[in-house]
């Protein structure tokens, strides 16, 4: 956990220097080819003096500070003019950048128990952020909110410079503090159901969801519900038929101490495969198979080669043909995993990885089951699917009243045969705004006050929904997206605004001004 001021135990940086004086600087290099030898960072500081930054760093850009929104009412019911569902990174980006616009009537909810969001403490089974420790996230480049400044308040320079890769448990405790210290308004424990169409008491376009808290009103919804957000985790039909007893998902709560002296088979060679079959091995499995269906296991990252400010800011302004083409490659690649997460595995004289062979059929037999493969039968006790996610609107309860009219690739975009991929063209189809928009415009206008943030806009805006190296530019432009809806509704009122504003920067003296006489 953060060292926290008034703790016992925690580090305390030298007593701050004279005003007059300059802070000590001193160089951090955790190897020479790391840093630049001009880079300097600053000494050890404490957690306080950092949120006393964070709050002067916030009011120092707070302009425009004008608020701008007027409270609406629906049936006399309050109304959010935003509303935000999923509390994990993505959803205290977007509500941080939409504060920073003055959008302070919003809430954002959350279905898991405070600390609990996201996948971090939960099922995520990595022992570190996949991330460069020094990219940036939901602090939208405010340095005094960037985790390596909350990292060297709470564990000292020293520590930064000698951690390769962020823990995961600390990168939670991190988003944690960012939500206290930025002021976002989140309420745990809350699940979000069916959104429909309703108006306010005005006439403008609004929409009810439904909780488990009751329904809640709000101008604008951002799904930001991460690898969930518009589909859901996807097996193989023939995995998903078998008894629970014998499979999960790398997504589930698995137990695996369960595990023990057990023969696993793992389906997938992407990174939480890669985690799990690591997991099943520290709790003493007797052997783990991890089966890759491709011939040569995927060992490049294209994700380290698109993260540069060109493709992440523009990609979703690109025709369609480039934006399918960049994408489908990448997609048709999918996510390597990393050198830990191999080293992780390998060391482990019962791991073995099996290549261009994937499941054909399972069965329970005698106990125990039997999948076919074309290299022959492999009998193991318990199968873990690292298959990712599909894209399906209609597993998601927020969506029930218009998946069916929600646009998809495959409606708006035919590719070249060398190019086609129906799974791909099953992704949403979103607006500039990341909005969702029409298959059969006129039947569900108001989806377009939906805004989608999670990795269903992975085709449209390329891995901008559920990256950290994407957050900076990302969340700002889905922030912007709903400004823009709410003031565009507001139009008449600003108007009658403007023409009624009547507040004097300058009082005239009546006495000095010369009137021109009449003409004769």
């Amino acid at each position: 956990m953060p060292c926290l001021p008034g703790r016992s135990g925690c580090r305390r940086s030298a007593p701050l220097a004279p005003a007059a004086g300059r802070r000590p600087a001193r160089r951090l290099l955790e190897r020479p080819q790391d840093r630049p030898e001009s880079v300097t960072l600053p000494a050890p500081r404490t957690l306080l003096e950092l949120e006393q930054d964070v709050s002067r760093d916030l009011e120092l850009v707070a302009h425009p500070r004008a608020p701008w929104l007027a409270a609406k009412t629906a049936d006399g019911a309050p109304v959010l003019d935003a509303l935000v569902i999923g509390a994990g990174q993505c959803g205290i980006a977007v509500a941080h950048a939409l504060k920073r616009d003055k959008v302070d009537n919003l809430l954002v909810i959350d279905r898991a128990t405070y600390g609990r969001e996201g996948p971090w403490v939960t099922y995520g089974r990595m022992k570190a952020l996949r991330s460069l420790k020094d990219q940036t996230g939901p602090d939208l480049r405010l340095p005094s909110l960037t985790y390596q400044a909350w990292h060297e308040a709470s564990f000292g320079t020293e520590n930064w410079a000698r951690m390769r890769w962020i823990p995961k448990e600390l990168w939670n405790d991190y988003l944690l503090w960012f939500r206290r210290v930025t002021g976002i308004p989140v309420r745990n424990g809350v699940a979000a159901g069916a959104i429909s169409p309703i108006a306010t008491d005005d006439g403008l376009p609004a929409l009810r969801i439904e909780t488990s808290d009751g329904a809640m009103f709000a101008r604008k919804v951002v799904l930001a519900t991460g690898q969930e957000g518009i589909g859901g985790w996807w097996m193989p039909p023939q995995i998903a038929a078998l008894p629970r007893t014998f499979r999960a998902h790398t997504n589930e709560m698995i137990d695996f101490a369960a595990l023990r002296d057990k023969v696993v088979a793992v389906l997938g060679a992407g990174a939480s495969a890669f985690d799990n079959a690591a997991v099943a091995l520290e709790h003493g499995a007797a052997e783990v198979h991890l089966f890759c269906r491709r011939a040569e296991p995927m060992v490049v990252q294209p994700y380290r080669w698109l993260t540069f400010a060109g493709f992440l800011r523009h990609m979703g302004e690109m025709p369609d043909e480039w934006r399918w083409r960049f994408m489908s490659y990448i997609l048709g690649l999918r996510e390597g995993f990393a050198q830990d997460h191999y080293d992780r595995v390998i060391r482990h004289a019962n791991f073995h990885m099996h290549v261009g062979r994937e499941w054909e059929a399972a069965r329970v037999e005698g106990g125990r089951v039997v999948l076919t493969t074309p290299a022959g039968p492999f009998v193991a006790d318990y199968c873990i699917a690292g298959t990712g996610v599909r894209m399906d609107p209609r597993l998601c309860p927020e969506l029930t009243h218009c998946a069916d009219n929600i646009a998809r690739w495959q409606d708006r975009y035919t590719p070249p045969p060398e190019e086609a991929n129906e799974r791909l063209g099953q992704y949403p189809y979103l607006n500039a705004d990341s909005a969702f928009l029409e298959r059969r415009p006129g039947e569900t206008p108001w989806i377009g006050d939906i805004h989608l943030f999670g990795i269903g806009t992975t085709m449209s805006f390329g891995p901008s929904g559920s990256s950290i190296n994407a957050m900076s530019i990302s969340a700002p432009r889905v922030a912007a997206g709903v400004t823009r809806g709410l003031f565009e509704a507001d139009l008449p009122r600003l108007y009658a605004d403007l023409r009624s504003y009547g507040q004097k920067q300058v009082e005239i003296d009546p006495a000095r001004l010369l009137h021109a006489a009449a003409p004769a």
